[in-house]
């Protein structure tokens, strides 16, 4: 099919309409995360607990566990063993969630959650976090290339930072006195960025994380900055000082592209991210740009079937 409007018009979307009439009930929502984990409904293809593929039995009466599994004797549903691990929040409220997450390229607010679903801003806070662990990977390395690599900071400015804070980076240069260092690699062979949050931005860094993603044959192309002087790959960079952004194949404007969608989000949507979670919202959007050009109900799928095996709890994500 050809592209006949801008951005990724050649999708497939699902209109709200379609939405609930696929979605009308708690039912219709969980046959479909049992179809999405086994590929087939009320036939679970393996226990989530023991990992026993046989000695499985349906037990409606034990909602919301109904399977029971023979040989480590406990009780499941389709929920355990994923990010929806002893959720009290239904089926229908959680493929909403994902349907919503699929389709806003600037992020979810937990208050849209709170209102769109209809509970508590704490619920949909813990729900938004559970959702970004899905995205708790990196790409796994082997980019191909060419590759553009940057840098981008998050947080907020000296001016706005108490008394205490402001005296504590007194004389430490910007930017990173007061903000998150974010690196981003994108392939352009492939689209797939990989982001990820560092504690610095040196040579020593910058070299580890691309010798992890980034093939030996492949191109990188960055701006001036002295910490991609010694990468050990086809070098070459744009000067940013004097307004240059591209000159011939050297640019890094792809992955730029990624941090103004990215900080249109913090600033429009979430208008504050802590350090201590700002991991979770780079993955989040590294992830939906990844998965960008399928069709939403492929997206849906694919978020569903990387809840599994993924597990956060309340007191992981708010200790110290």
């Amino acid at each position: 099919m050809s592209q006949s409007g801008p951005g990724k018009s050649y999708r497939e979307g699902i209109t709200l309409v379609e939405l609930f009439r696929r979605f009308p009930d708690d039912r219709a929502a969980e046959e479909w995360f049992e179809r999405c984990r086994w590929g087939t409904w009320r036939e679970p293809g393996y226990c989530p607990l023991c990992g026993c593929t046989e000695n499985i039995s349906v037990v409606p009466s034990q909602r919301p566990l109904p399977y029971w599994c023979g040989d480590c004797r406990r009780n499941f549903s389709v929920k355990t063993g994923t990010v929806m691990h002893r959720s009290r929040i239904g089926y229908q409220k959680w493929a909403i969630a994902i349907y919503l997450w699929s389709v806003s390229l600037k992020g979810v607010s937990s208050m849209r959650l709170h209102r769109d679903l209809g509970i508590t801003q704490k619920s949909a806070w813990f729900m938004a976090q559970r959702l970004r662990e899905v995205w708790s990977f990196h790409h796994g390395g082997g980019m191909a290339g060419p590759v553009e690599i940057d840098e981008g900071y998050f947080g907020g400015r000296r001016k706005n930072m108490s008394n205490a804070k402001r005296r504590a980076v007194q004389g430490v240069r910007a930017p990173m006195d007061d903000k998150t260092a974010v690196v981003g690699i994108r392939d352009r062979a492939t689209n797939q960025i990989d982001a990820r949050v560092v504690e610095r931005v040196d040579g020593p860094t910058m070299r580890e994380i691309v010798d992890e993603m980034v093939d030996e044959d492949a191109t990188v192309y960055t701006d001036e900055s002295r910490v991609y002087s010694r990468l050990y790959r086809k070098h070459e960079t744009v000067n940013h000082s004097v307004s240059e952004y591209v000159r011939g194949q050297a640019s890094t404007n792809g992955v730029e592209s990624f941090w103004a969608a990215l900080k249109r989000a913090y600033h429009g949507t979430f208008h504050q991210i802590s350090p201590k979670h700002l991991h979770r919202y780079v993955n989040e959007f590294a992830g939906r740009h990844n998965l960008r050009p399928r069709d939403t109900a492929e997206i849906m799928a694919e978020i569903a079937a990387r809840m599994i095996g993924k597990r956060l709890t309340y007191r992981q994500l708010t200790r110290d």
